[in-house]
């Protein structure tokens, strides 16, 4: 037994106890002793995988979009290492790897398949020396832990300025600035949306991106599909948006439940159907494409993956209880819940909703981004909102400006107590939309854990390290 595997199973053997004494965490611990162990643990593990590593990252959206590439990957016989339970820094992907080594360095799957944090894409992706990645999105999230988007931006540069020559690169071309990112690149597969029927009538006042990183004029846009997503150019130094060789065209969204779209590439068109809701499930499909293409996909093996893919957890998850469905749909800054809201407002009838704001350090501390999403989308759709979490009463605030009757606001901090006055206020077999911020969703899904109706998931807030 080498050195490395021996460190290895005490890793194992930590987490193990971890997991057994109910403590959480077992998704990020063995990998937080196992690099304390050996440093370069990363690098020697990611090493052992046949076919290399491919990397997704994002602010929003990227635990679904690194479920739809597991979905295409594995429907096409590709056997995956993937940190799927969500544990996303330097201790889950340790982890993960450590999970999968057996003796005398084999692994338990040929691909990596990691998603990664956007703020430790530069150090995690050094170790893994990725052979494809996938850059989806910057959006405004948590300043009070990872500062403006501009900073993240510069780290991600120094990512990709860090890669290996041969690394194929993947980005949301309706970004600009995840664009600019490959301007000086080989090798890049730009993608993003081309239907024009899509485009908002202005700018949301949550877009952040608005202008050039070259010469810091504002952008014009011809079309804004999401937040500061659209087709752009710079009116004065004549940068603009790359044209997507992957594309999504004559889109269809069909409310809380699934989408559709043509699938367009370089190598031919393809149907796809998509059982998850929403544009911005969309844009997380055709970066999973993007990604597969760079690892050699046809676009009939993405779009047979995609349409076998399933939500992840908390993203249009949905569960029974108690007579009614449960949707659970996680928001977390102003561009997601936007989208969430939009999604929600292409419901037929009145709306039922568990909103549950918490202020944790996973979630950030600071929540005044209540006020940059469009609860006024649902001012006059919400039958009963019921507000929870540590900021119930900002939520129920946040609410009530947005033009939602006070009397159908209710404010209940503890969240079993609110999740039982939500299924009770809904009618009969009617549906509840949950609406949780990160830890929310992870205290949800415990309660509902207890309750008998859900898998206890074990992350311990992965996320915030």
């Amino acid at each position: 037994m080498s050195a490395l595997d021996a460190k290895i199973l005490a890793a194992r053997a930590v987490g193990e106890l971890a997991r057994r004494a109910g403590r959480g965490g077992g998704t990020s611990l063995p990998g937080k002793l196992l690099t304390r162990l050996d440093p370069s643990a990363i690098e020697r593990l990611a090493a052992r995988l046949p076919r290399g590593s491919a990397v997704v990252s994002a602010t929003n959206g990227k635990t679904t979009t690194a479920a739809m590439a597991a979905a295409i990957l594995q429907r096409a016989g590709i056997a995956l290492v993937h940190n799927r339970a969500g544990a996303n820094m330097a201790g889950g992907v340790a982890s993960t790897l450590a999970a999968a080594a057996r003796p005398r360095g084999a692994m338990t799957g040929e691909l990596g398949l990691f998603e990664l944090d956007e703020f430790w894409l530069d150090r995690v992706s050094v170790a893994l020396a990725p052979r494809a990645v996938l850059l989806a999105n910057l959006f405004r999230d948590q300043l009070d832990r990872y500062g403006e988007l501009e900073a993240i931006a510069d780290r991600w540069a120094a990512a990709v300025a860090a890669l290996p020559a041969t690394a194929r690169l993947a980005l949301n071309a309706d970004d600009p600035l995840v664009a600019d990112l490959g301007r000086d690149r080989p090798e890049v597969t730009y993608f993003g949306v081309q239907d024009r029927s899509l485009a908002l009538p202005e700018m949301q006042h949550a877009a952040d991106s608005k202008h050039c990183r070259r010469c810091g004029t504002a952008y014009a846009y011809d079309a804004i599909y999401l937040g500061h997503l659209g087709v752009y150019h710079c009116p004065a130094c004549g940068q603009q948006r790359p044209t997507p060789a992957v594309a999504a065209e004559t889109v269809a969204l069909h409310g809380t439940r699934a989408a559709s779209f043509t699938l367009r590439t370089p190598e031919g068109d393809a149907d796809v159907h998509l059982p998850l809701p929403g544009l911005y499930n969309v844009y997380n499909a055709l970066g999973a494409a993007a990604l597969c293409r760079s690892l050699g996909l046809s676009p009939a093996a993405i779009a047979d993956g995609l349409r076998r893919v399933s939500a992840a957890f908390g993203r249009a998850e949905r569960i029974a209880v108690d007579g009614h469905e449960l949707s659970v749909l996680l928001i977390k800054n102003p561009a997601g819940a936007n989208e969430v809201l939009r999604t929600l407002a292409l419901e037929a009838g009145e709306l039922h909703l568990l909103a549950i704001l918490n202020d944790r350090i996973a979630d950030g501390r600071d929540v005044s981004w209540i006020w940059d999403a469009d609860f006024e989308l649902l001012a006059g759709r919400a039958r009963r909102i019921t507000c929870a979490g540590t900021r119930a009463a900002e939520l129920a605030v946040r609410c009530k400006y947005a033009g939602v009757p006070p009397e159908r606001l209710e404010v209940v901090a503890d969240l079993g107590a609110a999740l039982t006055r939500a299924l009770s206020a809904a009618p009969p077999d009617g549906a509840v939309y949950a609406l949780p911020t990160y830890t929310a969703l992870l205290a949800l899904r415990a309660e509902l854990a207890r309750r008998g109706l859900a898998g206890r998931f074990y992350e311990s807030a992965a996320a915030a390290g």
